[in-house]
């Protein structure tokens, strides 16, 4: 055999086959396929996945029946503007468990993924005829609250539901967890998951007495149940929890 005219050859045939293999595989670069690649998480800005990873949690993997707003709520989307749910998303709501999420607030979300949920909750959540052509008390307090006046409002059109030991909202306790936005909120778009009506009073097909509530009463009830928060919520401590 000659070794020579062997060794010419073999290389030959090696030399083409890699030639081979190198243009196959001009159509794909080094590395992990597009595929693979896992999006930057401050990149994100579909609104299904910001929904799930932020806000889920706590309003409702479809914006209700969680324990926080029902944001799907179409009376909620008709009566927030967008400057006050990008306030909401990007600064929190103290003191209750809203946190802030915008990263110049100490968050993980910039400001184009905040203006993404927000977009999307609009386009998800349509409003379209969410007050029938009636006008709802506004979202800011106008002229002088009453809490004596609240009181006897809230007797009427509040305390039938609130009275039971589990739906009391004049604990000290619970109070303490909600500030007058929040109180404000759920009187006046109320929380249909929940079974509470809105300010129109409306359950089951039929309005409630004292409702519907008007934006002096709403304001009255609200100072009321002002007058009951506590300093020091939920003292005196039991002595057992001294020890």
């Amino acid at each position: 055999m000659n070794l020579r005219f062997f060794s010419a050859t073999g290389f030959s045939a090696l030399a083409l086959a890699a030639s081979l293999s190198f243009i196959s595989g001009c159509d794909q670069a080094p590395g992990a396929s597009r595929a693979e690649v896992v999006e930057r998480p401050d990149q994100i800005t579909d609104f299904k996945t910001l929904y799930t990873q932020n806000c889920a949690g706590c309003h409702g993997n479809d914006g209700r029946n969680g324990a926080a707003l029902a944001l799907s709520n179409p009376v909620y989307q008709a009566w927030v503007d967008d400057a006050t749910l990008q306030r909401i998303i990007s600064q929190g709501e103290p003191p209750t468990q809203m946190p802030a999420f915008a990263q110049s607030s100490g968050g993980m979300l910039t400001d184009a993924q905040v203006d993404a949920l927000v977009k999307g909750m609009r386009t998800a959540w349509p409003a379209n005829g969410a007050f029938n052509g009636l006008t709802p008390p506004a979202s800011q307090p106008s002229g002088q609250s009453d809490a004596a006046q609240g009181q006897k409002t809230y007797q009427t059109a509040c305390a039938q539901c609130h009275s039971k030991p589990n739906q009391q909202v004049t604990d000290p306790t619970y109070l303490a967890l909600v500030n007058n936005r929040t109180l404000r909120t759920l009187i006046v778009t109320g929380r249909p998951d929940l079974g509470h009506p809105d300010w129109r009073g409306v359950v089951n097909g039929q309005v409630q007495p004292g409702y519907p509530l008007n934006d002096q009463q709403v304001g009255d009830i609200i100072a009321y149940l002002n007058s009951l928060r506590s300093d020091t919520p939920g003292q005196p401590y039991s002595p057992h929890s001294q020890q």
